[in-house]
């Protein structure tokens, strides 16, 4: 693991977690597949109504010493694109480097694991950084279902058991429902820097459950711990939806338009996702992919 200083290291947790081959057609894949389609049929009325402004269900929930939140969507892109897209472990880590928290990330020699450095809200020295292995998998891959998964044992402070995946059904000719799930467990340390954050630079942060509505009929969002969950669940479904939409552009234009396309749709939900301004975001990202490619 990288050197992380403590005071460092409790505010970038703070701020990280507050923040091959075609695969037969295995019943448990079909089931999957099927539970997909049954959650599409089901989220009708909240992909045409909701708080996001696009066919989007966001769902968290909190059991004992494990968070969990969940992304249901329809993205306009061909599901052969979108498997294409998410299938590679190279391309993944052109999708985690846009989170702001990511400082860089390398696939591993074998093809089955990712090196993720995360770290706070700003430029900063690989050293003060906190370093995750993932391993990843292609879970499967058919022509009806694609599902990506990456697990960590151990993160920062007591944080452990991180499970990313993503899925994906076709819907249509020009349509797929994409489904990205993020989780980890936590322990006392992560509880006290959680607790901290939220009762200080994390006070007035929310999410997007809306839990009520105020005198003036406006929605009162969700905040605390699931508050902060949805908002990093949030940064990298969009991650996902950026690398999406500048994957047709020519290779040489894609990181420029994948940086720009991120913040713009984090900015449409600025109340609970604006951390900085675009100009610094831009330039953070472009130092942080240059020494990505330097290895």
């Amino acid at each position: 693991m990288t050197p992380f200083p403590l005071a460092a290291r409790t505010l970038g947790v703070a701020a990280w977690l507050l923040a091959g081959l075609l695969a037969a057609a295995t019943p448990a894949v079909a089931q999957d597949a099927a539970a997909m389609r049954s959650k599409h049929a089901a989220s009708q009325d909240k992909f045409a109504t909701n708080q996001f402004g696009r066919p989007l269900v966001l769902e968290s929930t909190q059991t004992s010493g494990d968070l969990r939140g969940d992304v249901y969507t329809i993205v306009d892109h061909p599901f052969a694109t979108a498997q294409q897209a998410l299938r590679s472990v190279e391309n993944w880590c052109d999708i985690l480097i846009l989170h702001l928290n990511v400082k860089r990330c390398r696939p591993g020699a074998n093809g089955k694991s990712i090196a993720l450095n995360v770290g706070r809200k700003f430029d900063q020295p690989l050293e003060d950084s906190y370093e995750l292995e993932f391993d990843w998998r292609l879970a499967a891959a058919t022509p009806e279902y694609l599902s990506v998964q990456l697990s960590a044992e151990e993160g920062p402070l007591s944080t452990r058991n991180y499970r990313i995946q993503v899925e994906a059904v076709p819907i249509d000719a020009r349509h797929s429902m994409i489904h990205m799930s993020y989780a980890y467990g936590y322990g006392f340390a992560a509880r006290m820097a959680m607790q901290t954050y939220l009762s200080t630079l994390g006070r007035n942060k929310v999410g997007f459950s809306i839990t009520g509505r105020n005198a003036e009929g406006k929605p009162i969002f969700i905040g605390g711990v699931l508050g902060l969950l949805e908002r990093n669940t949030m940064r990298y479904y969009l991650a996902i939806d950026a690398y999406l939409n500048s994957y047709a552009s020519p290779p040489a234009e894609q990181f420029e338009k994948r940086i720009r396309e991120w913040y713009g749709s984090t900015e449409r939900y600025a109340p609970q996702l604006h951390e900085m301004e675009q100009n610094d975001y831009l330039e953070m990202k472009r130092k942080e992919m240059k020494r990505q490619q330097q290895g």
